[in-house]
């Protein structure tokens, strides 16, 4: 009896030390959780969606997701080979409106002569620990976190492990100017060494000016957040960059809903929309959007052009690792939907180069 009672003890203790660690970040306290429960989208302890949003449909329980993760069949989960990658110029300023996409949800953007990373995952998993998750596909660490230099903007859409990164933001952040999130995502960034005076943390349809021509506006997205065990506690969002000349939608996480129009009609039109096409299935289907729904939240945006993005890197759902961007280029071929699709590293310049290459057959 009482070596049981000391085996409970000691994993009481294990785990209260592990969930203490810093990777796992902080709830918002004090001002920045009074802000919060301000929000019109707080309600009952937790931060809510616009429309109602289960993680799983109704018949659908967490068990049914773990059986199918651990026993079911799916091939083609990872690349056979190593995948192709344009090695990228990081740190030079553009005078035109250039964005390179690192894989999953990665990408930077130089515009207005300034340098924008967005969610930069450059760790081997998006899991607190290395040895949880899957890995990062072969040929996708063409570029590392310390290459960057001088960062204007970093951005962060909400705080998942697969959009931030903390190893990646420890060695990026001492060379960012500023830092804009969504509401509460600074408590883990604070936690994390990071001053105050960096960050900026906004709520739905909240703005920051970054310099002269340039702003970032958060906007509703349909997810959620957390990265222990008490969900919500912490904003998603996408954020609209409006610069001099051009707008673009950085979409984050989103399910599909109404708000791509409201958006679309209150913001739009964009020159390019960044969106999710990755890590979908019917178990989760109001939470990541299937391709299709990529597509129409493109044309919902009144977006030009779409680069869909949350795949290429790592498997985080049960499909085909080169599924999403299958559908989604078929789907847009459908609607007429103008889309990119860039290798690894290759530098999209709008009105110029839209590469729209097949290169992920054969891998």
């Amino acid at each position: 009896m009482i070596t049981t009672l000391y085996i409970v003890i000691l994993f009481i203790v294990l785990f209260i030390v592990i969930t203490s660690l810093p990777v796992f970040g902080s709830l918002p306290k004090g001002f920045r959780l009074v802000t919060i429960k301000q929000q019109p989208n707080y309600k009952d302890g937790s931060l809510q969606n616009l429309s109602f949003t289960p993680m799983q449909p109704e018949g659908v329980s967490f068990f049914n997701v773990l059986k199918e993760f651990l026993f079911g069949k799916h091939p083609d989960k990872s690349p056979i080979n190593a995948l192709p990658y344009i090695k990228p110029d990081l740190n030079s300023k553009a005078n035109e409106t250039e964005i390179i996409w690192f894989g999953h949800s990665s990408y930077l953007i130089k515009v207005n002569g300034y340098r924008i990373l967005v969610d930069p995952v450059f760790s081997k998993t998006p899991s607190p620990f290395s040895f949880i998750g899957g890995k990062a596909f072969k040929g996708t660490d063409f570029v590392h976190a310390e290459e960057f230099e001088n960062i204007d903007v970093l951005v962060i859409t909400h705080d998942h492990y697969d959009h931030l990164d903390y190893p990646s933001i420890l060695k990026i952040s001492p060379k960012t100017s500023q830092i804009v999130t969504s509401l509460g995502v600074g408590a883990h960034l604070e936690k994390w060494g990071i001053s105050a005076k960096k960050i900026t943390e906004l709520s739905w349809n909240q703005s920051a000016e970054l310099a002269p021509g340039l702003s970032l506006t958060a906007v509703p997205a349909r997810h959620f957040t957390g990265r222990k065990f008490k969900r919500n506690q912490t904003l998603w969002s996408a954020f609209i960059l409006q610069a001099s000349d051009k707008k673009i939608f950085l979409g984050g996480d989103s399910g599909y809903d109404t708000h791509f129009t409201q958006i679309g009609q209150e913001y739009g039109p964009f020159d390019l929309a960044i969106l999710e096409c990755g890590q979908y299935n019917h178990y989760w289907p109001f939470i990541h959007m299937f391709p299709e729904q990529t597509v129409q939240a493109a044309i919902d945006l009144k977006a030009r052009v779409l680069l869909p993005v949350h795949w290429g890197k790592f498997s985080l759902a049960m499909h085909p690792w080169n599924e999403p961007v299958e559908r989604v280029v078929v789907a847009a071929k459908n609607l007429n939907q103008v889309i990119a699709t860039p290798k690894l590293g290759e530098t999209i310049v709008l009105d110029k180069h839209l590469p729209i290459e097949k290169w992920w057959n054969n891998y």
